[in-house]
């Protein structure tokens, strides 16, 4: 069966010339494109370009025409699973992609092994190489469930209205109607961010308290949101949690966080050339004096200028602590 299926990719691609891989590369990464949006992102005729399509209808890959006045076309999603055409470089990434998966390790592994066993022989050493000689340290545990994580993908890029249920860090659980746009992987969790229509605003959800995603009615317009990863971390600083810590460090703030490690639980704010102010906020109370105590490190003259009771002992013990080293 390995033979059959190498000798398959094999011949395919020679078949396939570069613009219609190209061609299939477009189809894969929207869900609908016009046909005159089609043909000239590849440069080609109307007349060409339906020809393209057949060739690829040819080749078991179902391209659906969708109607309307000027026509289009869309990659449907099928039980048949035609030749799976990579580069080696494209094959590398997806096995290296796949070695630091954070979460769904067992999946991840799972996946590159059947990758390895399509793939042509060719590749397969180079992903034998990369199975065994990379590995990443996980970030921390993720409960976040696959099934879940690939719905709300989908959703995000077909556009769909979606309903699920949620279940906040504070307050009691409910259902929300969103627009999803976006998912980010951030300190071992996965979030979505999305327009809440009940809320009218941008939220983020933790993926792993998301549950029973659901397509409501309709489709939506993608609302302008250019750097969603910056609208994360931006979320993160300005939050409020359960505990927090205003600090005064005479340090420039680039340099302060030049000099920590790691997804900060907070802001670091200029005040003045050589000053800044510092807030750390989290839930964890533990995260809270791991973070306090890495700014009071700095070799700097730091001002604790508000901090909570339960905080404060846990600073003192730990200074006591450190006083008591021979």
């Amino acid at each position: 069966m390995d033979g059959i299926l190498e000798d398959m990719s094999e011949s395919v691609r020679a078949g396939l010339p570069q613009r219609l891989l190209r061609l299939l590369s477009l189809l894969q990464a929207r869900r609908e494109w016009s046909g005159a949006d089609l043909a000239d992102r590849l440069g080609v005729s109307a007349r060409t370009l339906r020809r393209d399509v057949d060739r690829l209808r040819g080749l078991d890959y179902r391209v659906e025409g969708v109607p309307g006045v000027a026509g289009g076309y869309r990659l449907a999603s099928g039980h048949g699973l035609p030749p799976l055409l990579l580069d080696d470089e494209e094959a590398v990434s997806l096995a290296l992609a796949l070695v630091s998966a954070d979460g769904a390790r067992e999946g991840a592994l799972s996946a590159l092994a059947k990758l390895e066993r399509i793939l042509p022989a060719r590749l397969r050493p180079r992903l034998a190489a990369v199975r065994d000689s990379a590995s990443a340290v996980p970030a921390g545990r993720d409960d976040t469930d696959p099934a879940t994580l690939g719905r709300l993908a989908a959703h995000c890029r077909d556009r769909v209205v979606t309903a699920f249920a949620y279940r906040p860090r504070s307050g009691e659980p409910g259902e929300r109607r969103v627009e999803p746009h976006h998912l980010v992987s951030h300190g071992g969790h996965w979030y979505l961010i999305a327009h809440d229509l009940d809320r009218d605003g941008w939220r983020t959800f933790r993926v792993d308290r998301v549950g029973g995603v659901r397509a409501a009615h309709g489709r939506f317009a993608p609302r302008d949101l250019p750097d969603p990863a910056g609208h994360l971390l931006g979320g993160f600083a300005e939050a409020t949690y359960a505990h927090t810590v205003h600090l005064a460090v005479d340090l420039p703030a680039r340099e302060v966080r030049g000099r920590l490690y790691g997804p900060f639980p907070g802001r670091i704010e200029p005040d003045g050339e050589d000053r800044c102010r510092v807030r750390v906020s989290a839930d964890s109370p533990h995260l809270v004096v791991q973070y306090t105590a890495a700014v009071l490190c700095l070799d700097a003259r730091v001002t604790v200028e508000q901090v909570t009771a339960e905080i404060a002992g846990h600073l003192r013990r730990a200074g006591g602590a450190l006083l008591s080293c021979p």
